[in-house]
């Protein structure tokens, strides 16, 4: 749009105000007819270029609506993949996964193996609850390139929901291979063990987590939740006391203290906890059953 404002005032200046409308208007024709790919290519440009603006300050739907536009300008220049990711990239801030998945879809229609693309896309599909076209996605891209950490430890947790743990395990024993300080690879492989019933073998990687950062209230949550389940409460509740109050804006370590008095017959204890952890965003809805029980 800058380009046309510009050759707008280049035929008001260099042709007499005298010129009436018609004349004005057939001026501008011959003109888009003589340079139409010089033009075209230049406008694009620069509406991409002006959306990548917007987007470093924020602006997503004035973004939003400059990367339409150029794509409405060449809807077959080979950069529309670049386009279309980032115009999937802006919607997914403003919240509109349906449209951000067609514009990543759109986006591999340019560029099918592009494993940036492919991983965003999963991305929108793991937050809206469509895992299994997620594990397509990262089955994908882990086809492109074996060693994506990503892919590895998305797919592996995949797995741990479909309850497919000999195959999770091999994905975070590839992704530990790479990194062996991987965080949330170490995080999954305990969870992992947990899931399996592996107890001690869950703790030996929390415990060692835990003694490397002492601060990271996460960790005392997810070995309070294996001594939970070793029928080890009061440990639990020592790790949960910890865990708030290193932070106490963490819901997981209400909902976790709330089950434990619940399953203590501390109805009142738990139903505080409860209600805390709604402040803290979890929905009324998820908390209905263990709210009734507290009465």
């Amino acid at each position: 749009h800058l380009s046309l404002r510009r050759q707008r005032q280049m035929c008001i200046r260099d042709r007499s105000y005298s010129l009436n409308l018609n004349r004005m208007v057939r001026i501008i024709i011959a003109l888009l007819f003589c340079f139409p790919v010089a033009l075209s290519a230049q406008t694009y440009q620069q509406l991409s270029e002006k959306a990548i603006e917007c987007i470093e300050k924020d602006s997503f739907h004035r973004a939003e609506e400059l990367l339409l536009q150029a794509l409405k300008l060449e809807p077959k220049n080979a950069k529309n993949a670049l386009l279309f990711s980032n115009l999937g990239l802006v919607q997914r801030r403003l919240g509109e996964y349906d449209k951000a998945l067609e514009s990543y879809s759109f986006a591999l229609n340019f560029a099918p193996l592009a494993v940036p693309i492919l991983l965003d896309r999963a991305a929108i599909y793991m937050e809206t609850g469509r895992t299994d076209r997620a594990y397509t996605d990262y089955c994908r891209v882990l086809d492109e390139d074996k060693q994506n950490k990503e892919a590895l430890l998305m797919r592996a947790y995949i797995y741990i929901l479909r309850r497919g743990y000999p195959a999770a395990r091999i994905d975070y024993n590839r992704l530990l291979e790479l990194d062996p300080q991987s965080y949330s690879g170490r995080l999954g492989l305990a969870t992992l063990e947990q899931k399996e019933e592996k107890f001690r073998e869950s703790l030996d990687i929390l415990n060692k987590m835990i003694v490397e950062t002492p601060e990271d209230a996460t960790l005392y949550v997810a070995r309070a939740d294996v001594e939970r389940e070793m029928k080890h409460e009061d440990l639990a509740l020592v790790d949960l006391e910890e865990a708030i109050r290193l932070n106490a804006s963490l819901a997981d370590a209400y909902l976790l203290r709330g089950n434990i008095y619940l399953m203590q017959k501390k109805k009142a204890l738990a139903k505080a906890d409860f209600e805390k952890a709604i402040s803290l965003g979890v929905p009324l809805a998820d908390l209905h059953e263990q709210l009734q029980q507290c009465k």
